[in-house]
């Protein structure tokens, strides 16, 4: 089955702690059904200091969501999302408005 889900989508949490938070997807698990959202489902993890992190200590990073929890924003709004063939490219189309997502 095809994502509908993409890196780069401004989506809203419809389930869970964060409900109603809005971010941009920073990755998308496919096999998983898993996707990171900027600023959502922030966890507290210990980090050794190392070259890449001299400080070391307790940093906030963010978890992967289920995409089940999450809609894509279209125009402001939520929606949910189909595909439909547009000469010979499938293409993902918002249901609310019909509108084709980049």
């Amino acid at each position: 089955m095809a994502c509908k889900i993409k890196k780069g989508d401004t989506v809203r949490v419809i389930a869970g702690k964060d409900k109603g938070k809005e971010g941009k997807v920073l990755s998308v698990e496919p096999k998983k059904a898993r996707v990171l959202v900027e600023g959502v489902n922030m966890i507290s993890k210990s980090m050794k200091s190392n070259g890449a992190n001299q400080q070391g200590g307790i940093i906030q990073k963010e978890a992967p969501l289920s995409i089940s929890n999450v809609m894509v924003i279209v125009d402001g709004q939520p929606t949910r999302i189909g595909f439909k063939l547009d000469g010979d490219k499938k293409v993902r189309v918002a249901k609310k408005t019909g509108k084709v997502i980049g």
